[in-house]
């Protein structure tokens, strides 16, 4: 399949034509991978069956693994949904746009294939400025999981798009960095109280402010298996690097202590490490091959946007293992270890 790597030039005439051939693509049950404010997504039209089960096939992804719906207006979700609870209200109106999907029951316009089969549907509003024209032009629902290969680390770059779909989906749509560069946060309306069955860049401290009886899965740490995922990135071994990763928890100090003690027990073998801000001088002089700072334990926002890219670079480097620091289970460090300890398949060292 060829391939067309779109990019907006603020040519007003040329962005335009470029916005035709995105909707018509996606209209006729094409897929466009494109820009979102966490990820890039892997765009279909989600109530065309067909253009569903591409999505599937274009990222190799567990047939059970529910996509989400992504809109630009509010109306839109009305016929999506059975019903709109006062909680999802609250929270549409104080984080729509932005990094949070809502899982609704779903109304029979919905087929199975963009929710893995189940009675629920997962929607969101992003507020990327490229998504939000695309949305607006298509006047449709777009299913779009991670554009990345299934198991992959996220895609948070045009080029970690290219290298993972090139040839598999009709258009790319370059749209820089991902700001959030984590997915979005999943909560879960269709039970009570609402569950986050993902955590994101919305931490479940914000959304207790809407209601303080808001929980988070256990699942979000704890893998649960032998069910069907209600939410991605719930059941499956997910933002895998191709080399073992372990993780170290505790204090700094003893994080640092654990990761030289491993570096030394793994001498010979090209080693990176995941450092933050705080501590990448203590690993200069460990003989490691690629040590990468991810930003300050103080601005986990910087943290978690760089989380995705560093995966990435360590499979560029062909590293044999990865070392990564853990970081607190409250707000943005939750989300980060979410994704850490999935990316570690659940290899964990923790010295309280």
């Amino acid at each position: 399949m060829k391939t067309d790597i779109i990019k907006f030039t603020n040519d007003k005439k040329d962005d335009k034509n470029k916005l035709k051939k995105i909707a018509n693509t996606l209209r006729k049950g094409g897929l466009v991978v494109f820009p979102t404010e966490t990820v890039y997504g892997l765009g279909g039209n989600g109530l065309d069956k067909a253009a569903c089960k591409k999505i599937y096939e274009a990222k190799g992804r567990p047939s059970d693994n529910p996509l989400i719906l992504h809109i630009v207006e509010f109306n839109q979700i009305e016929e999506l949904v059975e019903e709109i609870p006062e909680v999802a209200k609250k929270c549409m109106v104080k984080f729509w746009p932005g990094p949070l999907t809502i899982i609704f029951r779903r109304s029979d316009l919905v087929p199975d294939e963009a929710t893995g089969g189940l009675d629920t549907v997962a929607i969101r509003m992003p507020s990327n400025e490229i998504a939000h024209e695309i949305l607006k032009e298509v006047n449709l629902p777009i299913a779009a999981p991670s554009a990345n290969l299934s198991g992959r680390p996220s895609p948070t770059e045009t080029e970690h798009v290219i290298k993972d779909l090139k040839g598999r989906v009709d258009i790319i749509v370059d749209g820089g960095h991902s700001i959030v560069g984590i997915e979005s946060t999943v909560l879960d309306v269709t039970v009570d109280p609402p569950m986050i069955l993902r955590p994101g860049r919305i931490t479940l401290e914000d959304l207790q402010e809407i209601d303080s009886r808001i929980k988070i899965d256990s699942a979000t740490i704890d893998a649960k298996s032998g069910e069907a995922p209600k939410s991605p990135g719930q059941k499956y071994k997910h933002y895998a690097p191709k080399a073992p990763a372990i993780c170290f928890g505790g204090g700094l100090d003893k994080i640092i202590t654990e990761i030289k003690k491993n570096i030394k027990e793994n001498k010979g073998k090209k080693i990176a490490v995941l450092a933050s801000e705080e501590s990448y001088d203590e690993y200069k002089n460990e003989g490691v091959h690629l040590l990468l700072n991810l930003g300050s334990r103080e601005h986990l926002e910087d943290v978690a946007s760089n989380l995705f890219s560093a995966l990435r670079q360590c499979d560029e480097e062909n590293v044999d293992i990865i070392f990564a620091e853990g970081y607190e289970l409250r707000g943005i460090g939750l989300s980060i270890m979410n994704r850490l300890l999935k990316a570690c398949g659940g290899k964990v060292v923790m010295r309280i």
